[in-house]
């Protein structure tokens, strides 16, 4: 089966619930997270998170998938055109689905952090038309200079009824994280901004890397994958059309370059 298709995705999510994992979104996570509770060892449960970088209505088809297996899953939309579309985003939260914002703030206000504040509280308002949302998610945006989570330095998005953001508030001691960033499962060494620093350095020495979702698939079906995992997508990989899998597998190919350049010169 070619990987980084809808039909792989679905196959990877089925073998999930066959070992027993409960597929939850982020909003479920910190609310099933408390000071007063933590999540016991033997629980087993995979966070979707979908970042909405680019292409929505390939969102919608993950969301579609996702909605016929009895999941939930939380989809973080940017602002730009090619991510903010109402229909996609009424459409997926109808599916029951968790909406979110895919903040990139400090880097559309060029660091100034006290204008930024102000535009991610006008998005945040904007995003609330379609959903209650209760979490954020930074975009990385990896040839900006700016890190917009260095608003949270200043400011408090718990004060704006944000119960939790990925990269702050989950328990990454506790918690596994993949990403398919690089169109790949092991390409957080070419990532500006999405991972883990330590914990996946860990991770790979323990021998929990995997390329591809078949790999993936047969480390779950094996019982290597944790009981606490959380899963990030970028839906604009994941499809079906040949078409559309080459292309994006070019792009992809060159900005693995690019992130690389950056990623030395930091």
């Amino acid at each position: 089966m070619k990987d980084f298709t809808l039909d792989i995705y679905r196959a990877l999510l089925e073998t999930l619930q066959k070992q027993g994992y409960e597929l939850i979104s982020y909003g479920d996570y910190c609310r099933k997270t408390t000071k007063d509770h933590r999540p016991t060892t033997n629980d087993q449960f995979v966070i979707l998170r979908h970042d909405v970088d680019l292409k929505a209505p390939n969102s919608l088809k993950t969301a579609q998938i996702e909605h016929s297996l009895g999941a939930k899953a939380s989809y973080y939309f940017r602002i730009i055109p090619e991510s903010n579309q109402p229909e996609i985003i009424r459409s997926i939260a109808q599916l029951g689905h968790e909406i979110g914002y895919h903040y990139e703030d400090m880097s559309l206000c060029g660091g100034d952090i006290d204008r930024a504040y102000d535009h991610f509280q006008t998005w945040l308002t904007y995003f609330r038309q379609y959903y209650a949302v209760e979490t954020i998610c930074m975009h990385g945006a990896p040839t900006s200079q700016y890190d917009s989570k260095d608003l949270w330095k200043k400011y408090d998005y718990k004060a704006l009824g944000i119960i939790g953001e990925p990269y702050l508030d989950t328990d990454f001691s506790d918690v596994f994280y993949l990403t398919d960033t690089g169109r790949c499962w092991d390409g957080y060494k070419v990532s500006v901004r999405d991972k883990i620093p330590g914990y996946q350095e860990q991770w790979t020495a323990a021998g929990l890397t995997w390329h591809t979702t078949q790999d993936l698939i047969q480390a779950i079906e094996n019982n290597r994958l944790p009981n606490h995992v959380m899963i990030t997508t970028h839906p604009q990989r994941w499809t079906n059309s040949k078409a559309a899998w080459h292309k994006e597998w070019l792009l992809q190919t060159i900005k693995n370059i690019v992130k690389r350049i950056i990623v030395k010169q930091q």
